[in-house]
């Protein structure tokens, strides 16, 4: 990491602070942000200095790529404080690594390290009070980049944004979901997307998740452009469970490598559990609910962890899955599990944690 690049990092506080006014114990998941952001800009084939200013809306021409072409990705990451007010990072190489796979694949230029997680580092370091302690408590972290240059002509564009917002969160938990398997819409496509954190991934989901909605579901899982295999539900990786096997997706050009996935992949193999990276067809996963082997599936992500689904619709039918008592449920020991180790409440054999 060179931190000489840092050397011209730009600070501007803001006069008086909103934290004595901020309402931490009812705060809703990712609505409202702490005092400061960070920015940088891309131009003439280069990366600028990073600042550190209060948080504040971004002008931009009418004309600028991101309205146009979409050009538009993001991260989300977490930071924890500890018992004695230390403050952590989660695996924010994988993310750093991960923002930058999804740079290349939209066509925008990759950003250095020292930028992205010595920037958020010296970020967190002004922000530290919003950090707030307590299992349950976190600061969500956005880091994103968005097209900038003029034009509507469509090709890419040669200038960007590089910015992290910080946003104060507490432990998110909507209870058990009903969700519909997808047999008409993908979500993405061999050689697509689909493994970026673009936006335009996002914003495509939002019509069929409104038609789940509407006829009773929280959520869609995902199949492929063959409908025939599972792949993500809603905006998470998702976990299945038949008998006392515990099965996920690989990765793919469809797949997006979570975060979290990855870690409760780990953990689950750290545990004992018997855990098989392998597709995963509709059928299999039907037939289990029929015979009475499905005990559990479950969504992996940075926002909730894990969410867990009680019941899912194919085609006409539904299927109610087993109550599971919570001290035999696989997703929330997963979950106990990967949260005690990023609030530094048990121990960390992966080497996971960063101390600010």
């Amino acid at each position: 990491m060179d931190l000489s690049i840092l050397n011209d990092l730009k600070l501007t506080k803001v006069a008086v602070s909103k934290i004595d006014t901020f309402d931490f114990e009812n705060v809703k998941f990712g609505e409202k942000f702490t005092d400061h952001m960070l920015i940088c800009e891309y131009k003439n084939g280069e990366w600028g200095p990073v600042e550190i200013k209060p948080y504040a809306p971004i002008t931009l021409d009418p004309s600028a790529r991101v309205f146009h072409y979409g050009q538009a990705i993001f991260e989300g990451m977490k930071a924890y404080k500890d018992e004695n007010d230390d403050v952590w990072m989660f695996r924010p190489d994988q993310n750093f690594e991960r923002f930058n796979k999804s740079a290349v694949r939209l066509a925008m230029p990759v950003i250095d390290e020292t930028r992205f997680i010595g920037g958020l580092r010296e970020l967190l370091k002004v922000e530290k009070a919003w950090v707030r302690k307590g299992l349950g408590n976190s600061l969500y972290i956005r880091p994103f980049m968005i097209a900038t240059e003029s034009g509507v002509i469509a090709s890419p564009s040669n200038e960007f944004i590089f910015c992290i917002l910080l946003s104060p969160a507490k432990s998110y938990y909507s209870g058990k979901i009903k969700v519909q398997i997808a047999d008409y819409y993908s979500r993405a496509a061999n050689g697509g997307i689909g493994a970026a954190k673009a936006s335009g991934n996002y914003s495509a989901q939002f019509y069929p998740t409104k038609l789940a909605q509407e006829a009773g579901f929280n959520q869609v899982i995902w199949t492929d452009s063959t409908h025939t295999h599972l792949e993500e539900s809603g905006t998470m990786n998702v976990f299945f469970r038949i008998n006392n096997t515990l099965y996920t997706a690989p990765t793919s050009d469809r797949i997006l490598d979570g975060v979290t996935r990855k870690s409760l992949i780990a953990l689950g193999e750290h545990l004992g559990y018997d855990i098989k990276i392998e597709p995963v067809q509709v059928d299999t996963i039907v037939n289990a609910a029929k015979n009475g082997t499905l005990k559990e599936i479950f969504g992996a992500g940075t926002a909730a962890v894990v969410n867990q689904i009680e019941g899912f619709a194919y085609k006409d039918d539904y299927y109610q899955l087993p109550d599971v008592s919570d001290k035999d449920s696989y997703a929330l020991q997963l979950k106990e599990a990967l949260t005690k180790l990023q609030n530094k409440l048990s121990d960390d054999p992966f080497n996971w944690t960063t101390k600010l």
